[in-house]
């Protein structure tokens, strides 16, 4: 959709309007929203600053899945059929389970394999352990293979550990030869595992700006400047739909959720406290929001609030200024 703008001036008074509620949610931190390609408003909040790399917690996942479709392109990883029993020999051979061995890197993009969850109130056990590939291998099944949604971040790092595996280097210098390098994207801080693998859905540290680049090389079909970073295909079906949560309404791609926002289909980076990357194809639109990482409650109560936020301030704010 090639959406003509009405006028290249910002309306101060909306965008002020939109700051003080934004600054009304007591999570939120900082705020940026762009529109074909043009920043119209980027603010902090509570003392924080714009420059500084946030913990975008779960959205980690959303870039581990975009990592995923580049080492397929690259043809590191055969593709999406190929069975984790490929890159976890030494596991198998101790642990033979050939319902496990059969669990492909699909199943681990979308959540389906079948496997008790490592995230949730299984999280602290699954992180202190001492082998956290292991530990998420270990789980037994709570669904079957293909099946309901089982949200896991041990699901997401078992992909970066593949990564790692099949490219012979690490998630890090992987993601900053092929997709960060690029993009002129510095990590501000990534957690690893106790064998030193980085940390596949959790606790990777970016700059907001950053965060506006990954939503705008996904809203630009995986092209950043002269660069096709990512396959057109891939981000097609990364923005697909294959399984839903069972907590909430959204769908669930390769790793990216999407759920319909003011009549606009949405696609979503999402971490834990209210870390967002916000993708509004129709109008041609990336929102970024960031949010303090302090404990949050099991209901995750912060989310009503950045939605509306989303839906009935941001939205026709942006729609005014289409014609």
């Amino acid at each position: 959709m090639n959406t003509e703008l009405k006028s290249q001036s910002v309306e101060r008074s909306d965008l002020n309007a939109i700051f003080q509620k934004a600054d009304q949610i007591e999570r939120v931190r900082t705020l940026i929203i762009q529109q074909k390609g043009t920043r119209l408003a980027e603010k902090s909040f509570d003392g924080r600053n714009l420059s500084h790399p946030f913990n975008i917690k779960s959205a980690s996942k959303s870039i581990i899945g975009l990592l995923t479709g580049i080492a397929i392109e690259k043809g590191f990883i055969p593709s999406i059929e190929e069975p984790i029993k490929t890159y976890f020999p030494e596991y198998f051979e101790e642990n033979p389970d050939s319902l496990k061995e059969s669990i492909t890197i699909r199943n681990l993009l979308t959540m389906q394999t079948g496997l008790r969850s490592t995230s949730s109130g299984n999280y602290g056990a699954w992180v202190i352990s001492d082998n956290w590939v292991k530990y998420a291998l270990d789980q037994d099944f709570v669904s079957q293979i293909d099946g309901r949604m089982v949200y896991s971040t041990g699901t997401s790092h078992l992909l970066s550990v593949i990564i790692t595996k099949a490219s012979g280097i690490s998630t890090k210098a992987f993601a900053e030869k092929y997709l960060f390098g690029p993009m002129n994207i510095r990590v501000g801080g990534w957690d690893k595992d106790p064998q030193g693998n980085y940390m596949g859905g959790n606790n990777l540290a970016l700059k907001p700006a950053d965060l506006v680049k990954i939503g705008q090389l996904m809203l630009d079909n995986g092209r950043y400047g002269d660069e096709q970073l990512v396959s057109k295909d891939w981000v097609s079906e990364s923005f697909g739909t294959y399984t839903y949560s069972n907590y909430n309404p959204y769908g669930y791609g390769y790793q990216w959720w999407n759920q319909s926002i003011g009549g606009y289909k949405t696609f979503f980076a999402w971490g834990s406290g209210g870390q967002y990357i916000f993708i509004i194809p129709e109008l041609e639109t990336v929102v970024v929001i960031t949010s303090s990482t302090a404990t949050t409650d099991r209901r995750r109560s912060y989310k009503t609030p950045v939605f509306e936020l989303v839906q009935f301030d941001i939205i026709p704010f942006l729609e005014s200024r289409i014609n």
